[in-house]
């Protein structure tokens, strides 16, 4: 790798690492346009494996090529690193959002309407994405939700459902039951997470916490399921049981698709107002006063 660049790309700066890559904002001379170009580290080069799971990454969206997924430009590879090169979300992910507290209703539902849709056409497609979370659903400069990281993905048809060796497959926080006890996943492993998502986008908080990861995944297996209301009494009545379905031990008794799911919180949240739309009713009551003052 040249000194500020990666390929043709010329890095500005990094934004942010995991296990497994790092994402630098880059621009790209010839279409004179940002983009997030992810790198395999160099100390997982030596191992085949990873490049394999790099490549299938960008090979798995490249052939989604879904309007709410995070669109692949290029891959390729730089002295021996393979980098990914994708369309750059200004906005980040919605953990950092989250960090601040709970979202509206509203918003989680508009975030879960494109994440469902999404996510429809991977599992119809025979690809299980295994990994969700909200560090993966990335927000454009419009504040529209995409869909990332597909690192993990498996393709189900090839039955091959399962990681192992050094690989962690998922992450503790929002592990389905079956992966946690290292069963064979599908779809529903993905609707699981989205329950999880969907407490902690409206709670602030993780349905489950420990300290340790191995214990936290097996309290996705064995722990009951907390009731939502009771750390945000101020959401609708019908939320309790979208995610009592959603997150139901049993694969078999969730929401048959991530579409379903999607379309019941948009149900329980219509009538509410959005963010903009509560901006908009605060503006006109400031305005209202003004207006009153102003008379007096």
């Amino acid at each position: 790798m040249a000194e500020g660049k990666i390929g043709r790309y010329e890095i500005q700066k990094e934004l942010g690492r995991g296990g497994m890559a790092i994402v630098y904002l880059a621009r790209d001379p010839y279409m004179a346009r940002k983009v997030a170009v992810k790198v395999l580290p160099r100390q997982f080069t030596f191992d085949p494996q990873f490049a394999v799971r790099f490549r299938r990454e960008a090979e798995v969206i490249a052939a989604l090529e879904h309007a709410y997924i995070v669109p692949v430009y290029d891959f390729g590879e730089d002295d021996g690193q393979p980098y990914i090169v994708m369309r750059y979300m200004m906005y980040g992910s919605i953990d950092s959002y989250l960090a601040k507290g709970a979202l509206p209703m509203p918003d989680a539902a508009a975030i879960f309407d494109r994440v469902g849709e999404a996510l429809d056409e991977a599992h119809e497609r025979g690809i299980v994405h295994r990994d969700l979370k909200p560090g993966n659903i990335l927000l454009d400069n419009r504040g529209q939700a995409f869909l990332s990281d597909f690192g993990l993905a498996q393709i189900a048809a090839a039955g091959n459902a399962r990681l192992t060796g050094q690989f962690i497959v998922g992450t503790p926080a929002y592990m389905s039951p079956e992966q946690a006890e290292g069963d064979e996943v599908d779809g529903k492993t993905d609707i699981y997470a989205l329950g999880v998502i969907l407490f902690e986008m409206l709670t602030g908080r993780l349905p489950y916490d420990h300290d340790s990861p191995m214990k936290l995944a097996k309290m996705h297996s064995k722990e009951p399921i907390p009731n939502i209301l009771q750390f945000n009494s101020d959401l609708p009545m019908g939320i309790e049981a979208i995610i009592q379905k959603a997150m139901a031990k049993n694969a078999a008794d969730r929401y048959a698709t991530a579409g379903d799911l999607a379309a019941a919180v948009v149900e329980v949240a219509r009538g509410l107002p959005s963010r903009r739309a509560r901006k908009r009713m605060f503006s006109a009551d400031i305005d209202k006063k003004l207006s009153e003052l102003g008379k007096k």
